[in-house]
């Protein structure tokens, strides 16, 4: 297999493992699609949250205030560059309040993945809200 496959191999992996971390509202392994240096950039948070235990941090919180969470990605292009690569992600969400009531979001991630002792991670994900409802 060319090493071209098996990155992409990789961050297809990367991309189901950061899915089933937020369908399970498992902080640990969500965590760990991460770089330690990953900055995560949502609407109205500024340039981002930066470090992975301010962004694990900052997602439990968001987490919290679901009962469930359904998340439902769609991987566009991936550009790689060595251990560095570039994709865009589109995503659906069913959020259930825990407070009653529910909401359907679809977003699109920008994203920087960077190979880390040879794993894959997220180096920078910047989120739009494409449709929310």
């Amino acid at each position: 297999m060319s090493n071209e496959v098996a990155d992409r191999l990789a961050i297809a992996e990367l991309i189901a493992t950061y899915n089933d971390a937020v369908m399970r509202l498992d902080a640990e392994a969500w965590g760990g699609t991460w770089a330690e240096d990953g900055i995560w950039s949502l609407p109205g948070m500024g340039d981002g949250i930066a470090g992975r235990e301010a962004i694990v941090a900052t997602w439990k919180m968001a987490m919290d205030q679901f009962e469930f969470v359904g998340f439902f990605a769609s991987p566009g292009p991936v550009h790689i560059d060595g251990d560095t690569a570039r994709g865009t992600l589109y995503q659906q969400e069913l959020l259930v309040q825990k407070e009653g009531g529910e909401r359907q979001v679809i977003g699109r991630y920008s994203d920087e993945y960077v190979k880390v002792d040879g794993q894959w991670r997220f180096k920078k994900r910047v989120y739009e809200v494409l449709r929310d409802s």
